[in-house]
């Protein structure tokens, strides 16, 4: 497989996650399926991904496991898609660290963390606001209201 190939496989399988978590109801074999593609997506940006690729797709990693109800692996993800945010911020774009601490405040929802959740998500207003691009903006906002 070349490298845009990978890339091409990365990108079609995160698309596919996100229909999976945007389906109203998922049978348990599609919840399997939504882990393992967004994991596959994520495998394969590491192999020739960027580290915004590889934040984005810790991002989806961390949404989903919040869609199932799964604090634990999503916290985690959301910890490292913020990590990979801030140890390469020349690589990134200025609504990814937001996206990051959404993440988180979604991830310390599903962990029954109030406190946690609502300090992260003042934390994506904030940083969010500053976003240039109204709808990137306005994309976080509506991930926000979801919270």
């Amino acid at each position: 497989m070349t490298p845009e190939e990978e890339g091409q496989l990365a990108v079609d399988l995160f698309n596919h996650a996100w229909t999976l978590i945007e389906l109203p109801k998922r049978t348990p074999e599609q919840d399997d399926e939504l882990i393992h593609a967004a994991h596959a997506s994520r495998h394969h940006w590491s192999r020739v991904g960027t580290a915004k690729n590889l934040a984005r797709g810790e991002w989806q990693l961390a949404r989903v496991y919040a869609t199932l109800s799964r604090a634990e692996p999503a916290l985690h993800h959301a910890g490292r898609c913020l990590a990979y945010c801030e140890a390469n911020p020349d690589a990134i774009e200025d609504w990814d660290v937001p996206f990051a601490y959404e993440a988180l405040a979604r991830a310390h929802g599903v962990a029954g963390d109030a406190p946690e959740s609502r300090r992260w998500a003042e934390e994506a207003r904030e940083l969010g606001a500053k976003i240039e691009d109204p709808e990137d903006r306005e994309l976080l906002e509506r991930d926000l209201a979801t919270l």
